[in-house]
């Protein structure tokens, strides 16, 4: 079995078309054709129905498809490593976010792409679950988020930080003299809260309840950088992690009396998978800027 061989039969198999398979992998069809059969024959069954001019995957050529891709996968793993030893600042970082951890890492960014311009960085935000889906497809290096402690034995996951819920206002706001701020003053607030998903909307959403009382919500959305500059622009009130407003200056965060709720976040990485010097060097960065703030 050959690496060509097992680059040829996914391309078929993601093609539906042998013909548009080779021209995909810079051969003839008739040579696609033939690696094809070796393959079938050195595993005993029919990856693919032939029918007429026309193919269809056969059950065994799914289950082959699923192996044959992570062994290439892997392959492209060992050339990035081997790469990465000869030039360990570039490369490409593919970072997931949680919606809520979004704007914690702009004071890292800047300075890292300032450091290492030859690392081009991705930064892909959404829930955990798809996050944690995507990086065990290797479609993520890392993961950054606040989540709860897991017991997966996929996950690796590394203590960033511990960050306070606390309601967050502009500091011109005539709110940003209170030393704290009671439940009750909250829910007489116009307030501007993330989505539910988030992690403070969660704390929220519980301590109202509790309470038997409800927040007075004018703008609820999913992206932390607007809601801040909302905040900060205005005469709103949100609550989040005290971390998030981090890098921004014109704002302030209040202590909410009596609820001391502390959120941990981490960084999370696939288990048993090389990790890129580039994904070592972000973390590194990130935790220096983070243990300084």
């Amino acid at each position: 079995m050959e690496f060509r061989q097992l680059q040829y039969f996914v391309k078929a198999a993601e093609t539906m078309n042998f013909t548009e398979a080779a021209a995909a992998v810079f051969i003839t069809q008739s040579t696609l054709s033939q690696q094809i059969k070796q393959l079938e024959e050195e595993l005993g069954m029919l990856l693919f129905d032939r029918i007429g001019k026309h193919v269809r995957i056969t059950e065994a050529g799914h289950v082959f498809l699923t192996h044959a891709r992570k062994i290439l996968m892997d392959i492209q793993k060992g050339k990035q490593a081997i790469t990465e030893l000869n030039n360990a600042a570039t490369g490409e970082l593919n970072i997931g976010v949680s919606y809520a951890f979004t704007s914690s890492l702009f004071p890292v960014l800047a300075p890292f792409s300032t450091k290492y311009p030859g690392i081009k960085i991705s930064i892909i935000s959404d829930n955990h679950v798809e996050l944690e889906k995507k990086l065990r497809l290797a479609e993520l290096d890392l993961i950054v988020a606040y989540h709860n402690e897991s017991d997966d034995e996929d996950l690796e996951m590394q203590p960033l930080f511990s960050s306070s819920i606390v309601m967050v206002v502009a500091k011109n706001n005539p709110l940003a003299q209170l030393k704290s701020v009671n439940l009750k003053q909250l829910a007489e607030l116009e307030l501007i809260l993330p989505g539910k998903g988030f992690s403070s909307r969660t704390f929220i959403n519980e301590l109202f309840y509790k309470h038997k009382m409800s927040p007075n919500i004018n703008i609820e959305l999913n992206d932390v950088h607007t809601l801040l500059s909302l905040v900060q622009d205005g005469d709103w009130a949100t609550i989040l992690n005290e971390k998030t407003i981090i890098g921004w200056d014109r704002l302030i965060a209040i202590p909410i009396a009596g609820q001391e709720v502390k959120k941990q976040s981490y960084i999370l990485w696939q288990k048993g998978v090389y990790r890129k010097k580039a994904a070592i060097l972000f973390t590194e960065q990130l935790m220096t800027v983070m243990s300084n703030e």
